[in-house]
């Protein structure tokens, strides 16, 4: 059956407006509970900093207890914090209240298995299928109970800790670290600071409605203006729920998940770490797909999305992938993407080669890519419509073999996302202009 509510990572939407209400918040608690945990558990609740986090976690414990599970609230926590700890505390669904880079007037939930794992579709299907049906109450015997769990923080901490070499150290590096008010405020300047590392923070100060804003992956001009203004020798960037990661050289330019992504294949490669193909997506820069076949390195193409770039590594026998957005997957040290392990990953890398980020990237030629976002204000059907269908052939046909053209719509936001890339920059704006204002005309 179609998905009428999950996306490419969970629900999302405006806060206030279904889906992203207290009302529904309890009824998918208790259709998670009929699917995942039919006989009683444990369910872990984590969040980032968004102030409509306090009333979507107090309706999904509501659910949860009413149907006799069990309830950890871990409080706010990055992402694959929230995984790490489902295992580790045996619980058997991890739920995450977190739109992620969206602003803070959206938000969004979404869950993980025992393992820590992602749903896949079937599962977000059979939970739907049950959201019509009235939340479940139990008698009073049969509740579940809720408590807080006060040291989330410092066991996600050490497991990142624990990612990187014995004895490995910072103290050399002067970082700047843009946590964009969200998820990771505290988590990725202790786990830096623990290694030794000179931290200048910035975005460390949620307010409930600053998350993403100004700041962060999404915003990443920040940093790269703080890193020059510093004299630091790299800055690091987090999204909202901490599972994206972003970079900036010495030199202020930025590093992009893609960048990041050649950096670990062709060290791992190198060292011999590296294990099955490297996952991209659809999005993903026509240069890293050269520069890895330089290497001898196999690279495969994804739907966007790194839950499908999950899903094609462990078809695959893959351990490394990602978005060019920077999540990372590193699946030989975390379940999800976690920006702040893929982070400590390449300064592993950089650190032990003696070189600095921007040598570390030089081996990668970026095509040139144009993105535009169009905003509609309902679904619109691309595969139906003839005139945009058209539009892009005659896009395809212009590039030939010199480039390339996407044209999707968004799982997350309700937007159509049109990509061109190419060799000519110029050639390669016009085409994305262009569709994107045939897109627009159907968009109004």
């Amino acid at each position: 059956m179609a998905r009428k509510y999950f996306g490419t990572d969970g629900i999302r939407g405006r806060v206030g407006d279904e889906p992203m209400t207290a009302e529904f918040a309890l009824r998918l608690a208790s259709a998670v509970a009929r699917v995942l945990a039919p006989d009683g558990g444990r369910v872990v609740i984590g969040k980032d900093t968004r102030v409509s986090g306090y009333m979507l976690e107090a309706a999904l414990e509501a659910g949860f207890v009413a149907a006799g599970i069990d309830v950890l609230l871990l409080g706010p926590l990055p992402t694959p914090g929230i995984a790490c700890l489902t295992k580790a505390l045996n619980a058997d669904v991890g739920v995450v209240i977190s739109a992620s880079h969206n602003p803070y007037f959206d938000n969004g939930i979404k869950f993980f298995d025992a393992e820590g794992m992602k749903l896949p579709d079937v599962v977000e299907e059979q939970i739907e299928s049950f959201l019509t049906q009235p939340a479940i109450t139990r008698d009073s015997r049969s509740l579940g109970r809720a408590k807080r769990i006060d040291s989330s923080r410092e066991d996600y901490q050490q497991f990142c800790l624990s990612t990187v070499p014995d004895g490995f150290s910072l103290d050399a590096l002067k970082i700047v670290l843009d946590c964009s008010h969200g998820a990771g405020y505290k988590v990725a300047p202790r786990v830096m600071t623990a290694l030794g590392a000179e931290i200048i923070p910035i975005g460390c100060s949620p307010n409930g409605k600053n998350i993403n804003d100004g700041c962060g992956t999404t915003h990443p001009d920040l940093m790269t203006v703080t890193v020059k203004a510093v004299g630091a020798d790299l800055g690091i960037a987090f999204d909202g729920d901490g599972d994206r990661v972003l970079m900036v050289d010495h030199e202020g330019n930025l590093i992009d998940g893609d960048q990041l992504l050649y950096v670990l294949a062709k060290a791992w490669h190198t060292s011999g770490q590296l294990s099955g193909p490297v996952v991209g997506t659809l999005m993903t820069n026509l240069g890293l797909e050269r520069a890895l076949g330089e290497l001898g390195i196999e690279f495969r193409r994804a739907k966007v999305g790194d839950r499908y770039v999950m899903a094609l590594l462990n078809e695959i026998g893959g351990r490394l992938g990602g978005e060019t957005s920077g999540h990372l997957l590193c699946l030989d040290k975390t379940t999800t993407g976690d920006g702040l392990v893929s982070a400590l990953q390449v300064l592993v890398i950089m650190l032990e080669a003696g070189q600095t980020l921007a040598e570390l990237v030089s081996g990668m030629s970026h095509f040139p890519q144009t993105l535009i976002n169009v905003r509609t204000q309902s679904r619109i059907d691309l595969d139906a419509s003839t005139e945009i269908q058209g539009a892009i052939r005659n896009a395809e046909q212009q590039l030939a073999e010199r480039g390339r053209v996407l044209v999707r719509a968004s799982g997350t936001e309700p937007v159509v996302r049109v990509m061109v890339e190419g060799e000519d920059e110029g050639e390669v704006a016009l085409l994305a202009e262009e569709l994107a204002e045939e897109i627009g005309r159907h968009a109004a």
